[in-house]
């Protein structure tokens, strides 16, 4: 999974002007030396493409080759991300929105008045470019379900671990309180019959 560019675009009230880009950060290092710059490029006309074609409170993913592009406008100022194939999509526009957010805490309404792009880095779609690459970290839910995920696993091998130690584990039936002698004679039983069973 892999985020390539993060951009927030003012997007015009006509059709007949570009967005402009208010803030961008991109990492085209994984591209061949020679093919950098114009990836850079690439991505800034998908952007603006794909900005201008993103109605206010909309949010659209376009497909491109292995990556997709997802766009979330928020009355006129719209964020974009540049991920591959892989990257989840409910992720994708929990970072997006996060980054509108940001944005409009440290900016507030200044976006309006933007003529022309941007260049100057903005420090947190650095930080949120870098961070973001593991999705869980975008998305809390999934975040969630991947903990969930390790917790089962680690309880599967505690269960094992316990299992294995036939011998412990009939030790402590004998020194249990919980069980009746009833249940004590009933696991002794079962252990004999599956021993039979095994041995066949």
């Amino acid at each position: 999974m892999k985020i390539t560019s993060i951009l927030i675009l003012r997007c015009p009230d006509s059709d007949s002007s570009d967005p402009v880009v208010v803030a961008g950060a991109t990492d085209v290092r994984h591209f061949g030396f020679f093919q950098r710059n114009s990836a850079r490029e690439f991505i800034l006309f998908a952007a603006r493409t794909v900005a201008k074609r993103t109605q206010p409170g909309q949010r659209q993913s376009v497909q491109h080759e292995e990556y997709k592009v997802h766009a979330y406008n928020r009355n006129g100022l719209c964020a974009l991300g540049f991920m591959d194939d892989h990257y989840p999509v409910r992720s994708a526009f929990s970072l997006l929105n996060m980054v509108l957010d940001e944005y409009q805490k440290a900016f507030g309404e200044a976006w309006r008045s933007v003529q022309a792009d941007v260049s100057e880095p903005w420090p947190y779609l650095e930080n949120a470019l870098t961070k973001y690459q593991d999705p869980a970290e975008a998305d809390k839910l999934l975040k969630i379900q991947r903990d969930l995920d390790e917790t089962k696993i680690i309880l599967h091998k505690t269960i094992d671990s316990v299992l294995e130690r036939g011998e412990k584990l009939d030790s402590l039936v004998e020194k249990s309180s919980d069980l009746s002698a009833a249940s004590q004679m009933f696991y002794k039983q079962a252990k004999k019959t599956n021993q039979c069973c095994t041995i066949l």
